[in-house]
């Protein structure tokens, strides 16, 4: 069976000490009960602190983490998911979310 192929990992720190985290695999299979064949983990947080999050952790498919909620997220491409995952970064550091 293929391990996981790496295909993003960017890693970015603002001047506020936060964190930007994106890694993004290709996988052989699905991870349940997520239907496309990507796991991800996508990250802004601070001082050890996430603030938004979005994975597809095995059994609970695809959802994100909003200051301390879990939420479904739609998954349509992962570019689509990214993009969602930015702005809700931007949401939070402009002071809307």
């Amino acid at each position: 069976m293929r391990k996981a192929a790496l295909l993003l990992s960017r890693k970015t720190i603002y001047d506020d000490g936060s964190i930007v985290q994106v890694r993004v695999w290709s996988v052989a299979a699905p991870v349940p009960p997520s239907e496309h064949r990507y796991k991800y983990s996508l990250f802004f947080g601070r001082h050890g602190e996430r603030i938004v999050g979005y994975d597809n952790e095995k059994g609970k498919g695809d959802h994100k983490h909003v200051r301390g909620q879990e939420l479904p997220v739609r998954f349509e491409t992962i570019e689509q998911l990214i993009d969602e995952f930015f702005t809700d970064v931007a949401a939070v550091r402009e002071g809307r979310l």
